[in-house]
Protein backbone atom coordinates (compact mmCIF):
# COMPACT_ATOMS: atom_id res chain seq x y z
CA UNK A 1 0.00 0.00 0.00
CA UNK A 2 3.09 2.29 -0.81
CA UNK A 3 0.64 5.32 -2.37
CA UNK A 4 -1.05 4.72 1.01
CA UNK A 5 1.34 5.19 3.43
CA UNK A 6 3.47 7.62 1.97
CA UNK A 7 0.27 10.33 1.99
CA UNK A 8 -2.38 12.42 3.57
CA UNK A 9 -5.85 11.16 3.64
CA UNK A 10 -8.73 13.63 4.42
CA UNK A 11 -12.12 11.40 5.40
CA UNK A 12 -15.33 12.59 5.92
CA UNK A 13 -17.91 11.22 7.69
CA UNK A 14 -15.41 9.30 9.74
CA UNK A 15 -16.88 9.51 13.75
CA UNK A 16 -18.51 5.94 12.62
CA UNK A 17 -19.18 3.13 9.90
CA UNK A 18 -16.89 2.98 6.75
CA UNK A 19 -15.46 6.36 7.83
CA UNK A 20 -13.91 4.92 11.17
CA UNK A 21 -13.18 1.47 9.53
CA UNK A 22 -10.99 3.96 6.72
CA UNK A 23 -9.66 5.66 9.58
CA UNK A 24 -8.51 2.55 11.33
CA UNK A 25 -6.69 1.11 8.28
CA UNK A 26 -5.32 3.63 6.30
CA UNK A 27 -3.50 4.73 9.98
CA UNK A 28 -2.29 1.09 9.97
CA UNK A 29 -0.94 1.72 6.79
CA UNK A 30 1.37 4.67 7.89
CA UNK A 31 -0.90 7.59 6.09
CA UNK A 32 -1.66 10.85 8.01
CA UNK A 33 -4.84 11.97 8.40
CA UNK A 34 -6.91 15.12 8.72
CA UNK A 35 -10.42 13.34 10.14
CA UNK A 36 -13.59 15.40 9.91
CA UNK A 37 -17.46 14.48 11.33
CA UNK A 38 -20.00 16.67 12.76
CA UNK A 39 -20.20 14.15 15.33
CA UNK A 40 -17.70 15.65 17.96
CA UNK A 41 -17.91 12.34 20.50
CA UNK A 42 -17.80 9.91 17.53
CA UNK A 43 -14.96 11.27 16.04
CA UNK A 44 -13.27 11.34 19.20
CA UNK A 45 -13.57 7.70 19.73
CA UNK A 46 -12.91 7.44 15.97
CA UNK A 47 -9.37 8.73 17.03
CA UNK A 48 -9.00 7.19 20.47
CA UNK A 49 -9.07 4.30 18.34
CA UNK A 50 -6.36 4.29 15.77
CA UNK A 51 -3.76 2.55 18.05
CA UNK A 52 -1.31 1.82 15.33
CA UNK A 53 -0.94 5.61 14.02
CA UNK A 54 2.18 5.92 12.25
CA UNK A 55 2.12 9.41 11.27
CA UNK A 56 0.06 12.72 12.00
CA UNK A 57 -3.94 12.52 12.86
CA UNK A 58 -5.55 15.58 13.77
CA UNK A 59 -9.80 15.67 14.08
CA UNK A 60 -11.78 18.91 12.43
CA UNK A 61 -15.64 18.85 13.54
CA UNK A 62 -17.31 20.11 10.42
CA UNK A 63 -20.87 20.21 8.60
CA UNK A 64 -19.97 19.11 5.46
CA UNK A 65 -23.58 21.19 4.31
CA UNK A 66 -21.90 24.50 5.27
CA UNK A 67 -20.01 25.31 2.51
CA UNK A 68 -17.76 28.14 4.87
CA UNK A 69 -17.08 24.83 7.07
CA UNK A 70 -15.79 22.79 4.47
CA UNK A 71 -13.24 25.79 3.01
CA UNK A 72 -12.06 26.50 6.81
CA UNK A 73 -11.59 22.80 6.79
CA UNK A 74 -9.10 22.47 3.83
CA UNK A 75 -7.28 25.30 5.17
CA UNK A 76 -6.73 24.19 8.17
CA UNK A 77 -5.92 20.19 6.87
CA UNK A 78 -3.57 22.22 4.20
CA UNK A 79 -1.94 24.20 6.94
CA UNK A 80 -1.28 21.34 9.58
CA UNK A 81 -0.62 18.27 6.82
CA UNK A 82 1.03 20.93 4.32
CA UNK A 83 -0.25 18.59 1.58
CA UNK A 84 -3.05 15.95 1.03
CA UNK A 85 -2.89 13.28 -1.37
CA UNK A 86 -6.24 11.38 -0.87
CA UNK A 87 -9.45 12.80 -0.35
CA UNK A 88 -12.79 10.50 0.93
CA UNK A 89 -15.70 12.25 0.60
CA UNK A 90 -17.83 9.60 2.47
CA UNK A 91 -20.44 11.92 4.78
CA UNK A 92 -24.03 10.96 4.55
CA UNK A 93 -27.11 10.47 6.00
CA UNK A 94 -30.58 8.85 4.74
CA UNK A 95 -34.01 10.20 5.06
CA UNK A 96 -37.34 7.25 5.99
CA UNK A 97 -40.12 8.44 3.61
CA UNK A 98 -42.26 8.10 0.69
CA UNK A 99 -41.92 11.82 -1.35
CA UNK A 100 -45.21 13.03 -0.31
CA UNK A 101 -44.18 12.23 3.15
CA UNK A 102 -41.32 14.07 2.99
CA UNK A 103 -41.29 17.77 3.20
CA UNK A 104 -38.96 20.19 1.12
CA UNK A 105 -36.95 20.88 3.63
CA UNK A 106 -35.71 17.46 4.43
CA UNK A 107 -34.99 16.95 0.92
CA UNK A 108 -32.78 19.94 0.66
CA UNK A 109 -31.16 18.95 3.89
CA UNK A 110 -30.17 15.72 2.77
CA UNK A 111 -29.16 16.85 -0.70
CA UNK A 112 -26.70 19.46 1.21
CA UNK A 113 -25.24 16.91 3.02
CA UNK A 114 -24.95 14.13 0.31
CA UNK A 115 -24.44 15.86 -2.62
CA UNK A 116 -23.21 19.33 -1.77
CA UNK A 117 -20.99 18.52 0.92
CA UNK A 118 -18.84 16.15 -1.88
CA UNK A 119 -18.76 18.96 -4.20
CA UNK A 120 -17.34 21.43 -1.26
CA UNK A 121 -15.07 18.73 -0.11
CA UNK A 122 -14.07 18.56 -4.17
CA UNK A 123 -13.48 22.02 -4.30
CA UNK A 124 -11.70 23.02 -1.87
CA UNK A 125 -9.43 19.90 -1.52
CA UNK A 126 -8.69 19.97 -5.77
CA UNK A 127 -6.09 22.48 -5.86
CA UNK A 128 -3.98 20.67 -2.92
CA UNK A 129 -4.17 17.27 -4.61
CA UNK A 130 -3.56 18.81 -8.10
CA UNK A 131 -0.13 19.67 -6.22
CA UNK A 132 1.32 16.11 -5.85
CA UNK A 133 2.71 13.74 -8.32
CA UNK A 134 -0.12 11.44 -7.43
CA UNK A 135 -3.33 11.86 -5.95
CA UNK A 136 -6.72 10.22 -5.32
CA UNK A 137 -10.13 11.46 -5.00
CA UNK A 138 -13.01 9.13 -3.50
CA UNK A 139 -16.45 9.95 -3.29
CA UNK A 140 -19.52 7.28 -2.17
CA UNK A 141 -22.05 7.00 -3.68
CA UNK A 142 -24.19 3.81 -3.14
CA UNK A 143 -25.90 1.03 -4.95
CA UNK A 144 -28.85 3.65 -4.53
CA UNK A 145 -26.71 5.46 -7.30
CA UNK A 146 -27.41 2.92 -9.90
CA UNK A 147 -31.38 1.69 -9.31
CA UNK A 148 -34.01 4.12 -7.24
CA UNK A 149 -35.86 1.79 -4.77
CA UNK A 150 -39.54 2.94 -3.86
CA UNK A 151 -39.03 5.12 -0.58
CA UNK A 152 -35.78 6.56 -1.55
CA UNK A 153 -37.05 9.63 -3.59
CA UNK A 154 -34.05 11.78 -1.69
CA UNK A 155 -31.21 9.56 -1.06
CA UNK A 156 -31.39 7.99 -4.02
CA UNK A 157 -31.13 11.59 -6.45
CA UNK A 158 -28.35 12.54 -3.99
CA UNK A 159 -26.09 9.58 -4.57
CA UNK A 160 -27.30 9.18 -8.43
CA UNK A 161 -26.00 13.04 -8.11
CA UNK A 162 -22.85 11.96 -6.62
CA UNK A 163 -22.62 9.94 -8.76
CA UNK A 164 -23.08 11.52 -12.33
CA UNK A 165 -20.77 14.67 -11.03
CA UNK A 166 -17.79 12.18 -9.65
CA UNK A 167 -18.13 10.24 -13.58
CA UNK A 168 -18.19 13.81 -15.14
CA UNK A 169 -14.98 14.54 -12.98
CA UNK A 170 -12.98 11.60 -13.67
CA UNK A 171 -13.98 12.63 -17.72
CA UNK A 172 -12.36 16.23 -16.90
CA UNK A 173 -9.30 14.83 -15.07
CA UNK A 174 -8.77 12.51 -16.58
CA UNK A 175 -4.77 12.29 -17.86
CA UNK A 176 -3.60 14.13 -14.99
CA UNK A 177 -2.36 13.40 -11.76
CA UNK A 178 -5.70 13.22 -9.66
CA UNK A 179 -7.38 9.66 -10.04
CA UNK A 180 -11.41 9.40 -9.61
CA UNK A 181 -13.32 7.01 -8.01
CA UNK A 182 -17.17 6.24 -7.46
CA UNK A 183 -17.94 4.15 -4.77
CA UNK A 184 -21.05 1.85 -4.69
CA UNK A 185 -21.57 0.36 -1.70
CA UNK A 186 -24.32 -2.40 -1.30
CA UNK A 187 -25.68 -3.18 2.42
CA UNK A 188 -23.60 -2.32 4.77
CA UNK A 189 -23.34 -3.06 8.56
CA UNK A 190 -23.85 0.49 9.81
CA UNK A 191 -26.30 2.23 11.43
CA UNK A 192 -27.19 5.27 8.86
CA UNK A 193 -30.63 3.56 8.31
CA UNK A 194 -31.01 3.29 11.97
CA UNK A 195 -29.99 7.01 12.67
CA UNK A 196 -31.92 7.85 9.52
CA UNK A 197 -34.02 11.12 9.77
CA UNK A 198 -37.65 10.67 9.47
CA UNK A 199 -39.42 12.46 6.90
CA UNK A 200 -42.19 15.06 8.53
CA UNK A 201 -44.93 13.87 6.69
CA UNK A 202 -44.04 10.22 8.17
CA UNK A 203 -46.59 9.46 11.01
CA UNK A 204 -46.72 6.21 12.74
CA UNK A 205 -44.42 3.42 13.27
CA UNK A 206 -43.87 2.20 10.01
CA UNK A 207 -40.66 3.37 9.49
CA UNK A 208 -39.45 1.62 12.30
CA UNK A 209 -40.44 -1.42 11.32
CA UNK A 210 -38.83 -0.93 7.62
CA UNK A 211 -35.73 -0.35 9.06
CA UNK A 212 -35.83 -3.30 10.61
CA UNK A 213 -36.06 -4.74 8.14
CA UNK A 214 -34.08 -3.50 6.37
CA UNK A 215 -31.03 -4.03 8.36
CA UNK A 216 -31.88 -7.59 7.34
CA UNK A 217 -30.09 -7.07 4.06
CA UNK A 218 -26.51 -5.45 5.45
CA UNK A 219 -24.32 -8.10 5.19
CA UNK A 220 -20.85 -6.40 4.25
CA UNK A 221 -18.71 -5.04 7.38
CA UNK A 222 -17.47 -1.94 7.48
CA UNK A 223 -14.17 -2.44 7.78
CA UNK A 224 -14.44 -5.25 4.72
CA UNK A 225 -16.00 -2.47 3.01
CA UNK A 226 -12.96 0.21 3.99
CA UNK A 227 -10.52 -2.39 2.93
CA UNK A 228 -12.35 -2.96 -0.42
CA UNK A 229 -12.43 1.00 -1.14
CA UNK A 230 -8.46 1.38 -0.42
CA UNK A 231 -7.92 -1.80 -2.57
CA UNK A 232 -9.64 0.59 -5.13
CA UNK A 233 -7.98 3.50 -4.15
CA UNK A 234 -4.61 2.20 -4.52
CA UNK A 235 -5.26 0.40 -8.00
CA UNK A 236 -6.99 3.48 -9.35
CA UNK A 237 -10.16 1.83 -9.74
CA UNK A 238 -12.44 4.37 -11.70
CA UNK A 239 -16.17 2.28 -10.08
CA UNK A 240 -15.51 0.62 -6.79
CA UNK A 241 -18.34 -1.87 -6.14
CA UNK A 242 -18.67 -3.30 -2.44
CA UNK A 243 -20.10 -6.63 -1.96
CA UNK A 244 -21.99 -9.03 -3.92
CA UNK A 245 -25.27 -7.15 -3.62
CA UNK A 246 -23.44 -4.66 -5.48
CA UNK A 247 -22.43 -6.41 -8.29
CA UNK A 248 -26.25 -8.22 -8.34
CA UNK A 249 -27.77 -5.10 -8.58
CA UNK A 250 -25.45 -3.64 -11.21
CA UNK A 251 -26.20 -6.23 -13.63
CA UNK A 252 -29.80 -6.46 -13.00
CA UNK A 253 -30.40 -2.31 -13.75
CA UNK A 254 -28.16 -3.36 -17.01
CA UNK A 255 -30.80 -5.89 -18.07
CA UNK A 256 -33.47 -4.85 -16.68
CA UNK A 257 -32.71 -0.70 -16.93
CA UNK A 258 -36.82 -0.15 -16.84
CA UNK A 259 -37.82 -3.06 -14.57
CA UNK A 260 -35.42 -4.12 -12.52
CA UNK A 261 -37.64 -2.81 -9.32
CA UNK A 262 -39.96 -5.28 -9.73
CA UNK A 263 -37.58 -8.08 -9.08
CA UNK A 264 -35.43 -6.39 -6.65
CA UNK A 265 -38.72 -5.66 -4.57
CA UNK A 266 -40.00 -9.29 -4.38
CA UNK A 267 -36.41 -10.56 -3.75
CA UNK A 268 -35.98 -7.86 -0.71
CA UNK A 269 -39.84 -8.92 0.76
CA UNK A 270 -38.30 -12.98 0.17
CA UNK A 271 -35.02 -11.80 2.21
CA UNK A 272 -36.41 -9.71 4.93
CA UNK A 273 -39.08 -12.44 5.70
CA UNK A 274 -36.57 -15.18 6.61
Amino acid sequence: MSFLSAGVAVVTGAGSGIGRALAQQLAAAGSALALADVDEAGLAQTAQSLEKKAAQVTTHVVDVANEEAVRSFAKEANKKHGRVTLLINNAGIALHGDFEEVSLDDFRLLMNINFWGTVYGVNYFLPALKREKRAQIANISSVFGMIAPAGQCAYAASKFAVRGFTEALRHELEGGNVGVSCVHPGGIRTQIARHARVGAGVTGTGHQEKAAQFEKLLRTSPEAAAARILRGVERREPRILIGADAYQVDILQRLRPATYWKILSRRMEKLTAE
